[in-house]
């Protein structure tokens, strides 16, 4: 890739584990470009895209559920002039169906396209979706293909079902799309570590996208899936990292607060409250904190937002270089806000 650019100063690229692709520090989640919660226009989604590229942040992640085909096609208008110079990730996991929407806002995504998202993990299935995939995109290749959603989270009982049907299909169909050089990487994008380790156990990946499971509210990802990870030199990219927005704007407000898609506990209201005292301690945006911590970690090879817009686009770029004291994380240990074994930021 390109020289370390205004989104990555503070910290260079990474390998995404053996592979020869390098993420930046800060990428681009483009969710929101497909109309998560609120739907925005093509204009105000390609001014954030193109914020992006003008401030030097060139990966983008995004998937096929993120708008029911809306991300990709938007991200497909403005990449494809720039392409060499970027790393794109997209799922499969998900075929899209037409069907007849009968609201405005269907599985978090508002006014998107007339389809359902029907999982299918699948050998067949995954190259349909890969294939559709291209298209929206307007290109040749997909960097790193992930497998969307695997895991008992999503799945409950019917987990055991699909991931058998990804280990038996799907994941067959990756491996062929990565040999043949239209992929160069694979991987899962899950929203729970114990399903990558699962993964890890009966397959070949080059590395994971995790969502929501390191960071300053759950460092449970570095107990025992970092380190299988650092064994195999795979890489992670945390996705998430400030919990569903209650790590990027905090409790000092009115609520209703969001934790990991879910209304907060009173629990998790309490410890946020206790890191926004030490970031006002420290005069550290809460946001700035929740970027930088999951970064620090050597097997985190990047760390995406989800971004709307070019105001949102330039915020995340100061937090992720803002500069924060030693004391401030040391601070946090001894609060109990982080386990002894986290590794704290250094700038």
């Amino acid at each position: 890739m390109q020289s370390v650019s205004q989104a990555t100063r503070s910290g260079s690229y990474k390998y995404f584990g053996t592979s020869s692709l390098l993420l930046p520090r800060l990428g681009f989640g483009a969710a929101p470009v497909g109309n998560l919660y609120t739907s925005i226009s093509d204009a105000e989604a390609g001014a954030a895209i193109e914020s992006a590229l003008r401030l030097g942040i060139d990966y983008f992640d995004t998937a096929p559920h993120y708008g029911f085909g809306l991300s990709e096609s938007r991200l497909g208008q403005h990449l494809p002039s720039r392409r060499e110079q970027l790393v794109i990730s997209s799922k499969v996991g998900r075929l899209l169906v037409p069907a007849t929407p009968t609201a405005s806002l269907r599985h978090g995504f508002a006014n998107a396209p007339a389809f359902e998202p029907v999982f299918d993990y699948s050998y067949d299935a995954v190259m349909r979706s890969f294939e559709s995939s291209l298209q929206r995109l307007q290109t040749d290749h997909i960097d790193i293909l992930f497998a969307h959603d695997l895991g008992i989270t999503t799945h409950g009982q019917k987990h055991p079902r699909y991931f058998r049907s990804f280990m038996e299909g799907g994941y067959r169909a990756m491996h062929e799309l990565r040999a043949a050089g239209v992929v160069t990487a694979i991987g899962l994008g899950a929203n729970e570590w114990q399903v990558c380790e699962q993964a890890l156990e009966q397959g070949d990946f080059d590395g994971f996208l995790l969502a929501g499971r390191y960071t300053l509210l759950d460092q449970s990802a570095a107990e025992s899936f970092f380190p299988m990870c650092a064994r195999r030199k795979i890489s992670v990219i945390l996705g998430g990292p400030f919990n569903s927005g209650i790590l990027a704007s905090g409790v000092n407000r009115a609520g209703p607060f969001y934790y990991n898609y879910e209304p907060a506990s009173q629990r998790i209201i309490q410890r946020v409250a206790q890191l926004e005292s030490i970031c006002e301690e420290f005069a550290v945006p809460l946001a700035a904190a929740a970027l930088q911590f999951p970064a620090a970690h050597p097997q985190v090879c990047s760390v995406i937002a989800g971004l709307a817009s070019p105001a949102q686009v330039e915020q995340a770029i100061s937090w992720i270089n803002q500069v924060i004291p030693g004391e401030f994380w040391l601070r946090l240990r001894e609060r109990d806000l982080l386990t002894p074994d986290a590794l704290l930021p250094v700038n």
